[in-house]
């Protein structure tokens, strides 16, 4: 890779998406094609070349101004190729979207929350899922707000607890099915211990020294339930994230 030769005209681009990374108390800019960062910080994309829409750094895109040489040893170290600069903004900048990609995004998260929501949670009266839409509706009456830095699945989380806490309408949590296999004597000293995680139903088989019990559990309790197993030797497989009734696929 050549050392850094940034030119000092001034280079027009339009249709781009910015990528911004302050660094020394300067602000550098690269100019990339819409849709293409996240594609390739989430490794969908892997050729620069699909991402960039032109090799060089900048220090305000919209205006075409390039950064020049002294501010990028300055703060980059002379070492540095463009080559490599480049991709460190790509990696640790900050995405500035323009109104289309933010509204895009937007509706993007949102849809990705409700869907989490929706394949998580059931009515526990009609054991059946509820649709996106309606588990929308609760949400909006609550006035919860989505935010765009925070990841989906830590906001839909955060909002089934609520959706349970306030029963707008009638919710929990849908059970998980298990398999645990634990040796005989281990389950008989973790008897009460390992009950008191699962539902009623409860699928068990002695077999030799093994004890093995397919049931459902909250998957609150999931993490206590696995290391409970590991700590005695024995495993927890998951044979269904989310159960509920089964004629509630075509809602």
């Amino acid at each position: 890779m050549a050392k850094i030769n940034q030119p000092s005209t001034q280079v027009k681009l339009t249709n781009v998406s910015l990528v911004r990374l302050k660094k020394g108390k300067k602000r550098f800019e690269i100019a990339c094609y819409q849709n293409k960062v996240q594609d390739y910080r989430s490794g969908v994309e892997k050729d620069i070349e699909e991402v960039l829409q032109i090799p060089q750094v900048f220090t305000n895109v919209s205006k075409g101004q390039v950064a020049s040489q002294e501010d990028i040893v300055l703060c980059f170290g002379k070492d540095k190729t463009t080559d490599e600069i480049v991709l460190e903004i790509l990696k640790k900048g900050e995405i500035q979207l323009n109104e289309k990609e933010r509204v895009a995004s937007k509706e993007k998260l949102h849809t990705e929350i409700l869907t989490i929501i929706a394949t998580k949670c059931i009515n526990p009266k009609s054991k059946k899922r509820y649709p996106p839409t309606m588990i929308n509706k609760a949400l909006t009456e609550l006035k919860v707000n989505f935010l765009p830095n925070r990841p989906a699945k830590i906001q839909a989380l955060d909002a089934i607890r609520l959706l349970i806490e306030k029963q707008l309408i009638p919710i929990a949590r849908a059970k998980m099915r298990v398999k645990i296999t634990l040796e005989l004597a281990k389950y008989k000293k973790n008897q009460e211990q390992i009950r008191g995680f699962l539902a009623d139903e409860v699928d068990e088989d002695i077999s030799g020294k093994l004890w093995v019990c397919v049931s459902y559990i909250d998957p609150v309790n999931y993490r206590d339930i696995v290391e409970l197993s590991q700590a005695n030797n024995g495993s927890v497989e998951v044979l269904d994230m989310t159960v509920a009734d089964e004629s509630d696929k075509n809602l």
